[in-house]
């Protein structure tokens, strides 16, 4: 089965920063995309990878776009509150419902990203170009696989913690920086049926996701964050008649209970 993957962008700041347009000329959106369908095409996985931008937003996060996606890479900055809270809550919903989220970088104060932890997200940050070590803490999880330890950013905004996230489910990488700082840069979560990975390392200043290392552990998350084989609807919750849990039982209205979640 075809796996469908979204890159959203803001593409705000390539097209008003100078150094930006000279490190993605194309968009971080571009890169990330094409790295996305080389590494998947050379993992034997059929993929069709599309874009969707802020500026064409209500299309490409659609309901019935996303009803179509089954993992949605999302990289945000400075026009958080530019996406609409009902594309938002979409977005949340289809997580719950089995959809895979990859928030990147300062999508950690996304609107998505925040209404699906429950926090702040807040986090200490320094922009001085620091070279950043990305080391892996679980060498047995998918998206650990093929990636070397640590991954060397040679430069790159600084994230440091506290990070005000609830405790992963599960830490693939933290990040140590020039200044002595240390960061949960990847987490797992689960929300309902979906899968979340949030990776920290992309700021836009600096060519990060051309970084074939970058660029593995973007088509891992997605690997692993794809739907499962089963129903996408959210966990369902009803009125529970006495006795429901037994075989053939039904509800007041004579309908049978089905205890597949």
């Amino acid at each position: 089965m075809t796996l469908r993957v979204a890159v959203f962008g803001e593409n705000r700041h390539e097209k008003v920063d100078p150094k930006v347009q000279e490190i993605y000329p194309e968009g971080m959106h571009t890169v990330i995309a094409d790295g996305l369908r080389s590494l998947l095409a050379a993992d034997g996985v059929e993929a069709e990878v599309r874009i969707a931008l802020l500026d064409d937003i209500e299309e490409s996060l659609s309901e019935e776009a996303l009803q179509s996606t089954d993992v949605l890479t999302w990289w945000g900055h400075m026009a958080h509150d530019d996406v609409p809270d009902e594309i938002a809550e979409r977005v949340a919903r289809r997580v719950h419902e089995g959809m895979g989220l990859i928030p990147l970088h300062s999508a950690h104060y996304s609107k998505p990203f925040r209404r699906l932890l429950g926090t702040t997200c807040n986090l200490l940050w320094r922009n001085e170009g620091e070279e950043e070590r990305v080391w892996t803490v679980n060498g047995s999880h998918p998206i650990a696989r093929g990636v070397p330890h640590p991954i060397v950013i040679p430069a790159q905004e600084m994230y440091g913690e506290m990070f005000d996230i609830p405790a992963p489910d599960e830490l693939v990488f933290i990040s140590s920086f020039a200044g002595g700082e240390v960061f949960r840069s990847g987490c797992v979560f689960h929300r309902g049926k979906g899968k979340m990975f949030y990776f920290s390392p992309g700021d836009q200043e600096y060519p990060v996701y051309r970084q074939p290392e970058i660029q593995r552990v973007l088509a891992n998350a997605v690997l692993w964050a794809r739907p499962e084989d089963r129903e996408a609807a959210p966990v369902k919750i009803a009125n529970a008649p006495r006795d429901w849990f037994r075989e053939g039982a039904r509800t007041a209205e004579g309908e049978e209970i089905t205890r597949v979640i």
